[in-house]
């Protein structure tokens, strides 16, 4: 039987955001300030990818080889030990979040080229929605407010994806390769989550973004996407992407997660959606079809109903 004294030693080196938490607020004004410069991140992702001029998949690459090149310095001093000791099933997820990973910018980036910013980056924000359904296939049993905010999800889908067939049928390709990016996050998410409550925030996402990185340059290499010979402009524009959206963005948003929970991280993502449109509406000058603003906000509607649900933590037990 565990002593009293044990017990609060356990207590006191809990994981804030442990399963079942329901993600809860535990965050201070820290958290808060990094989770508004991770969002701001995230939201320059899609207008600077969409106005950098190199292949869709050299974009994905470079701006994940980049961010290998910059953890690399802390990664080898400071988390030589852990990375050494990490377990073989450990190494195998990391890898596997990141082959994931590779799915999710090899399809969600060329899709900014065949649809509005908008539309692409409300359909690949749609993660939430996956991410429950796989916890449903392993066994989890989402709420009845999870399923309508999901039905109300997919019925934004299909209402945008109608709106961009009577575009063109190329910005419909563009939705179906950005909902395969939202899927294939959901993956990455669920295999991080499980890696994170062992292995520090710089390590995971160090393996992750190298196998992302080589699986991403084999696949340019056989596509045959040009890796050089860019303008200056683009060169910086890769960097302002690598910095923004990658270390900026997904790294701090690891690293919040923590401290704020699931809940209220998830819930502060959907502001993605509409800061990349304004900012590409003000930038690139591209305006979504007065029609896809319904959709959009019907879609953005049911993603805050599955996350009002996962914050009861009902989506949260298994991590």
């Amino acid at each position: 039987m565990p002593t009293a004294r044990t017990a609060r030693a356990s207590a006191s080196t809990a994981t804030p955001t442990a399963p079942g938490d329901g993600g809860r607020f535990h965050g201070g004004p820290v958290d808060i300030a990094l989770l508004t410069v991770a969002i701001a991140g995230v939201s320059l992702s899609a207008p600077l990818a969409a106005a950098t001029v190199a292949p869709a998949l050299a974009i994905a690459f470079w701006r994940n080889a980049m961010a290998v090149g910059a953890l690399t310095p802390f990664a080898l001093w400071r988390h030589r030990g852990e990375l050494r000791g990490m377990g073989r099933r450990t190494a195998l997820l990391s890898a596997g979040a990141g082959a994931l990973l590779a799915v999710h910018f090899g399809a969600w980036l060329p899709s900014l080229h065949m649809t509005s910013v908008a539309s692409s980056t409300a359909l690949v924000t749609t993660t939430p929605i996956w991410t429950a359904l796989l916890l449903r296939l392993r066994g989890h049993r989402p709420p009845t407010l999870a399923w309508l905010g999901m039905g109300l999800a997919i019925l934004g889908v299909v209402i945008l994806t109608g709106v961009d067939l009577s575009a063109s049928p190329r910005a419909l390709l563009g939705d179906g390769l950005a909902l395969l990016g939202g899927v294939a996050a959901a993956g990455y998410v669920l295999l991080g989550a499980d890696v994170r409550r062992s292995v520090s925030t710089t390590a995971y996402a160090y393996v992750c973004y190298a196998t992302t990185s080589v699986l991403l340059l084999l696949t340019c290499l056989v596509a045959g996407a040009e890796l050089g010979g860019y303008s200056g402009t683009t060169w910086l524009r890769l960097a302002a992407l690598t910095v923004t959206a990658q270390l900026l963005g997904h790294t701090l948003i690891n690293r919040v997660v923590k401290g704020l929970g699931p809940s209220v991280t998830s819930t502060a993502i959907l502001l993605e959606t509409p800061g990349a449109a304004l900012i590409a509406a003000l930038w690139l000058g591209q305006m979504p079809p007065v029609a896809a603003y319904p959709a959009l906000a019907v879609i953005l509607g049911g993603l805050a109903l599955v996350i009002m649900a996962d914050g009861k933590g009902a989506l949260n037990e298994p991590g």
